[in-house]
């Protein structure tokens, strides 16, 4: 009977040897395979030297090369999703890892089961981003283009995240509906939601921050107090446009 392939490639980059040595046991059960490294120049080694690495666990207090610095290196070349592993917890901490591309957060102390969680959920996502839908969004000022993974704001390319553009595709494919964070956290991130975490609030606002001409005043996307958000659409502006 032949070896079932892995799962995916997973580059994991731990300094802490214990913590290495669990995570790596705890992926290879699940069936994932791994690539290891322990600061971060051997991270960006590893990632320019391994082909097809799928996803990348990254931790941000590294000897060499922090882990910020390594999240950057990354995404001068690639949109692999990255999860960042900190025992860092504040927002300061979260929206850095963001604005340099991090898909997911997760401070330590945490389960394995929460980690391969996280993981199985942004594959998830890659995979159904990957899937061929010839479909191109066009709102007011906006448009995305769900074949070449672009997005224009005001007639102009604008780099999104991953994890940023599956949120906007998320928004724009529910016009005018009044979206709570517990759905956003399950459809976009693709877990269920967690009281404690800001993952939505931070996401949402780099959002802002790259769609909205003020985003102190936004006009597409609209916070509901207590509820969630809104993705304010006008059909008009779409004719206007087209």
């Amino acid at each position: 009977m032949s070896a079932q392939p892995p799962k995916a490639r997973i580059l994991v980059v731990e300094d802490e040897a214990s913590l290495l040595r669990l995570i790596e046991i705890s992926l290879l059960a699940e069936g994932y395979e791994v690539i290891k490294a322990t600061d971060g120049r051997e991270a960006l080694k590893r990632f320019r030297e391994t082909p097809d690495i799928q996803l990348v666990i990254l931790d941000i207090m590294l000897p060499q090369l922090d882990g910020f610095s390594v999240l950057q290196e990354i995404r001068k070349v690639s949109d692999v999703p990255v999860i960042l592993l900190t025992a860092l917890g504040s927002t300061d901490d979260m929206v850095k890892g963001f604005t340099l591309g991090a898909d997911d957060y997760i401070t330590k102390p945490f389960t394995f089961r929460e980690v391969t969680a996280r993981i199985e959920a942004i594959l998830r996502r890659m995979r159904w981003m990957q899937q061929p839908q010839p479909r191109v969004f066009r709102h007011g000022d906006l448009q995305l283009d769900l074949q070449t993974h672009e997005v224009m704001v005001r007639g102009k390319p604008c780099h999104m995240t991953p994890i940023e553009f599956s949120l906007l595709h998320y928004f724009m494919s529910h016009p005018n509906q009044v979206i709570s964070k517990d759905d956003l956290f399950r459809e976009v991130w693709g877990y269920e939601f967690e009281g404690s975490t800001n993952l939505v609030e931070v996401g949402v606002r780099r959002l802002r921050e790259k769609i909205e001409v003020d985003p102190s005043q936004p006009q597409y996307i609209r916070t509901i107090r207590g509820v969630g958000y809104k993705y304010q659409y006008q059909p008009d502006e779409e004719r206007q446009t087209a």
